[in-house]
């Protein structure tokens, strides 16, 4: 990919950063307009009922009101959150029969200020009867449970199973020993630094401008344009700095709509940015999953079979996390040769928050179910957790191949990432001083957790990615891509490369992104796909630049074609660095006809293309985590975190260890401290920061990461993805690790997040 002396591969400090220190990006909240009203919603204070009436009392006319809506009011259509979803399961834009979550939308007020929009708001009432609720999803199954669309007649909105059809062959049968375990993957909010939020801007044509704090506009555009009554051309969607994402900042969502209907009518700029309380009930939450697995296994540790199964929450009005464990099924054999598999999935509507993408959304699953009960395995036969892995993993000469779940894996070698972070760890030293604490009996014990894991990163169709490159006249280059930047380092990487192919200084290389009026299409930033699909389209396109340059430097300078090469600030005759032509010279010359030679057309020096990957490509690695466990109290303390993960190629090793530092983050988070609770009547109580146990960098502990390279063949970079490799690979490694510590008490198995209330509790059962 680069040669000797190349800027890829090394660490480049981030370009964004001075913009971003310093305070000169522009956040929705800092979008001011002339004339700009605001908009606050009336919410659902029942999880499920009957809406008897709506009483919109004195809102219409209290102090700078402009316009308040409910029911039918805006002449929107329902909202398909997922084109696989029945439109029977759509969500009315204002409920006016049924609420069906805490939250749900009754009405919204829009006037002069937020202040005075929130006091008309809470002047609105709507009488509420009470129906029965369904938080957890096993609930929905029950032959008498309330049905969230009675018309439907069934709670189930998604089901997939291996093999097709089901079977009653148990995949374990025939095993010396078989490992067990019932666990969750617990409802979290993503609770992104930035809340969501839209500034819709109404143009004198009847078009319609909606700055949004998204992940993937073009996916927002095409949702919104027809709800709003748009052509395309119509809707121009842009995503200024975005504080955060992590996946629910990927779905559409019905306050962005009523926000640019709400401008259309009134003919004025109108705002909704949400307060914390609200976002912690109206942003799409992830997780939730019920699973249960079998791994059958042999005394010599071969894996005979695994049994699995999983119910998962839709929430009220169902996304893309509905059909998430489909892709848990896939990724279920992780990095394991498993010759039989048995898997159920069903995905229930629940009285809740939607559940949408949530950092890993649907991989981290697979790998939490896979590698506790690789775990509960290895302590049937008297097996030691690295060893077993180790045993069976599947080996680097089978690669590409598709796995019985039908993963069609690139490329890896787990047993190089093992190696290394069992050595980098000092997991034999690790081992015998944990011997050494249990045999004096002490208070504190600690937990040592081994995950090895392999994921999906562009998956479900989104290996193609729009990109281009262009070099203006000034000497300086425009390189664009259709995915949407919200933190991870794009313009850093996206000019790397096209500095690399061009040669064109990084200072002098402008990024856009984010914008549709400036990017025609792309599928935007989720499933960790930006380098290896826009990035390898900016690298593609500034190739093909290079060669047009090439041939039109060959015609300026008298010389072939061949013996051009890229030189400093433009093309020379190779080996003759006199006889050269600027950069700003070729593009003048491409933008005159009678300058150009035969074959190439005036323009030459921009190009496009949409790159396509052929498919998804897989990501690995192996953690280990140390924790201790203070057996008096439950209390649980990282010590230490080991990870190796194998990105293919590596294209700046600094966004690397950002992106293994923050996804290793949300790993602990969620083995240890995060969820997302309601009570019995379904409303939630965990809707604020004070309640919502999110950890700052306090409560953890350095991380310790490194990396290997095994490169993908579907990508001229070789790259794979890495920002959801940390948080899928660090939280099994820090379960495990809490469940390692407490096994000689007899606990199995403790739920995930392991507080210390929980912890505690399991250890005095055990007693």
């Amino acid at each position: 990919m680069a040669a000797s002396g190349s800027i890829l591969g090394n660490a480049v400090k981030r370009v964004e950063d001075p913009t971003l220190l310093t305070g000169d990006g522009k956040y929705v909240d800092d979008i001011r307009e002339t004339g700009m009203l605001h908009v606050a919603f009336v919410r659902s204070p029942v999880a499920h009922g009957d809406i008897q009436s709506i009483d919109l009392g004195d809102a219409a006319s209290m102090p700078g009101v402009v316009a308040v809506y409910a029911g039918d009011d805006l002449g929107l259509p329902s909202m398909q959150f997922f084109p696989m979803m029945p439109p029977e399961l759509n969500r009315p834009i204002f409920a006016t029969e049924k609420v069906r979550f805490v939250g749900d939308i009754i009405a919204a007020v829009v006037a002069e200020s937020l202040e005075q929009a929130t006091d008309a708001a809470e002047q609105i009432f709507a009488d509420i009867e009470p129906l029965p609720v369904i938080i957890d999803p096993e609930d929905g199954l029950a032959p008498d449970a309330p049905l969230l669309f009675p018309d439907t007649g069934t709670n189930i909105c998604f089901a997939s199973q291996y093999p097709e059809g089901g079977t009653d062959d148990d995949p374990c049968a025939g095993a010396d020993a078989v490992g067990e375990v019932t666990m969750v993957s617990q409802r979290l909010a993503g609770v992104p630094m930035e809340n969501n939020g839209v500034v819709a801007v109404p143009g004198d044509d009847g078009t319609l401008t909606m700055w949004v704090s998204h992940q993937a506009p073009h996916s927002a555009h095409a949702a919104y344009a027809p709800m709003l009554g748009l052509e395309g051309e119509q809707l121009r969607m842009v995503c200024p700095w975005v504080g955060g994402g992590f996946g629910p900042k990927a779905a559409t969502y019905v306050e962005h709509v009523v926000a640019g209907k709400a401008a259309l009518t009134l003919g004025k700029p109108v705002k909704w940015v949400e307060a914390r309380s609200e976002d912690m009930v109206s942003l799409v939450h992830g997780r939730d999953f019920k699973m249960k697995a079998r791994l059958g296994v042999n005394n010599d540790g071969t894996i005979v079979g695994l049994d699995a199964s999983v119910i998962a929450a839709a929430g009220a009005y169902p996304a893309i996390g509905a059909i998430l464990p489909m892709l848990t099924q896939m990724m279920s054999v992780g990095v394991y040769d498993v010759p039989k598999v048995r898997f159920d999935a069903k995905t229930v509507l629940t009285n809740n928050t939607t559940i949408g993408a949530y950092r890993g959304a649907g991989r981290p699953e697979a790998t939490q179910l896979i590698e506790r009960v690789i775990d509960r395995a290895a302590a049937e036969i008297g097996m030691d957790p690295a060893e077993i892995r180790r045993k069976n993993f599947l080996q680097p000469s089978a690669f590409p191949l598709t796995t019985i779940t039908g993963g069609n894996y690139d490329s890896g070698e787990y047993e190089k990432s093992l190696d290394a972070v069992l050595e980098a760890s000092g997991y034999a030293d690790l081992r015998a001083e944990q011997q050494r604490r249990r045999d004096s009996g002490d208070a504190k014990q600690i937990g040592i957790g081994v995950s090895a894991y392999v994921e999906v990163t562009a998956p479900v169709g989104l290996h193609v990615e729009w990109g281009s490159c262009e070099v203006h006249e000034d000497g300086t280059a425009t390189i664009a891509a259709g995915t949407s930047v919200h933190g991870q380092g794009h313009q850093t990487s996206f000019s790397m490369l096209a500095s690399e192919v061009l040669g064109i200084p990084m200072d002098k290389i402008t990024f856009v992104n984010s914008d549709t009026a400036k990017v025609p299409r792309g599928s935007g930033t989720l499933g960790s796909r930006s380098l290896q699909t826009g990035g390898s389209a900016i690298y593609s396109a500034s190739q093909e630049v290079v060669s047009r340059a090439k041939q039109i430097a060959a015609h300026m300078l008298e010389a072939s074609a061949d013996d051009i090469e890229v030189g400093d600030g433009g093309l020379q005759v190779a080996g003759v660095p006199a006889k050269a032509v600027s950069w700003g010279d070729l593009a003048a010359a491409s933008n005159d006809a009678s300058k150009l030679p035969d074959g190439i057309e005036p323009g030459a020096l921009r190009h496009e293309l949409d790159f396509d990957g052929s498919d998804s490509t897989f990501p690995f690695g192996a953690h280990v985590s140390v924790v201790e466990v203070d057996t008096e109290t439950g209390h649980v303390k990282m010590l230490r975190h080991v990870a190796v993960d194998d990105c293919g190629r590596i294209l700046n090793p600094m966004l690397v260890r950002g992106q293994q530092h923050g996804g290793i983050a949300q790993g602990a988070a969620q083995a240890l401290y995060e969820q997302v609770m309601y009570d019995s009547d379904g409303n939630p109580i965990t809707s604020n920061l004070m309640d919502y146990a999110m950890p700052s960098a306090a409560e953890l502990c350095s991380f310790e990461t490194s990396n290997t390279e095994t490169d993908s063949p579907r990508n001229p970079l070789g790259a794979k993805g890495i920002g959801e490799s940390g948080t899928i690979g660090a939280t099994p490694a820090i379960h495990n690790a809490v469940c390692d510590a407490l096994a000689p008490m007899g606990v199995q198995h403790v739920d995930m997040p392991c507080t210390a209330q929980r912890v505690w509790a399991a250890i005095q059962a055990a007693r």
